[in-house]
């Protein structure tokens, strides 16, 4: 894995795939911790609009795909507050509707020479440079963006009706951590692609979730095993000649197994030892920052 940093490509690569870890380690756990797991499904797959939009009007992949996800995430988050009895259906169109008009929009553009299988599974060893400065910059926003509103983010993921007491502003910070959200996944479809996002998004955080004491650490620990399944997937890719998404993926759903067979054992030894607050119980300070 060493000699294979002397290129480029495979630096980049790793640059891509190192925040992208660490942005859906912070991600992750809010969409964990909110439940909204199948509501970051329906924007993944809607992207693949945004996807179709680019290549038709020849925009830049970035703009055309955060634009589209933005506006259909939107419209979902819209959803769920106002009409929560019949989210998971109208989530559902949209995801289906994202997609067709995705691949309709690549069917129509000219010379269609896309290849969609770098878009449904990653593309993380063609990352260009400019993209990568992108990633930064929108991987610093969402970072700055969760501390300043920590505190209140806490408040929203774990009692909604308690935050609403303490003045939080529920329905403006839902919409933005839904913005967030859409953003983290266009960053993560160039890496893992749309049909695998939601693993990285969501197993890092399932396995810390048992083990953190607060939202912070469980944020920090997800972060970690992210950068360790991206690192050694990719080494299983440089290694085996395999597609590196799907080996970032594979190396994360072992781990998951792996936890869920573990976790019984390390169960049974703090039943045995003094307790401690579970991660949900976390305590939610009563006065505002």
């Amino acid at each position: 894995m060493v000699e294979a940093l002397q290129f480029e490509f495979m630096r980049n690569a790793l640059a891509a795939g190192l925040l992208a870890s660490i942005i859906c380690g912070i991600m992750g756990t809010l969409v964990v911790v909110n439940r909204i797991v199948f509501l970051s499904g329906g924007i993944a797959h809607a992207a693949y609009g945004g996807i179709g939009l680019a290549f038709y009007f020849n925009l830049p992949y970035l703009a055309g795909t955060l634009g589209f996800s933005l506006a259909a995430a939107t419209i979902m988050a819209a959803v769920t507050l106002k009409a929560k009895h019949r989210a998971d259906t109208i989530i559902g169109v949209i995801w289906a509707l994202g997609m067709a008009c995705g691949i309709i929009l690549i069917d129509l553009s000219p010379g269609y020479n896309v290849d969609l299988m770098s878009y449904l599974f990653g593309s993380i060893l063609t990352v260009p440079e400019m993209d990568l400065w992108i990633m930064v910059v929108m991987g610093l926003c969402i970072v700055v963006l969760v501390a300043i509103y920590y505190k209140d983010l806490l408040a929203l993921s774990y009692d909604e009706e308690f935050a609403r007491i303490r003045g939080v502003p529920v329905t403006a910070l839902y919409f933005l951590l839904i913005g967030m959200l859409a953003v983290t996944v266009v960053m993560v479809i160039q890496v893992v692609g749309l049909i695998l996002v939601i693993a990285l998004l969501t197993i890092p955080p399932f396995i810390m979730e048992k083990h953190a004491r607060s939202m912070l650490q469980m944020m920090i620990g997800s972060s970690v095993l992210g950068v360790v399944f991206t690192i050694a997937g990719l080494w299983l890719s440089y290694a085996f000649d395999l597609t590196s998404g799907a080996s970032v993926i594979m190396v994360a759903g072992l781990f998951f197994f792996l936890n869920l067979l573990v976790e019984p054992l390390i169960s049974g030894r703090r039943n045995s030892s003094p307790s401690r607050v579970p991660p949900k119980n976390i305590a939610v300070d009563t006065h505002r920052s």
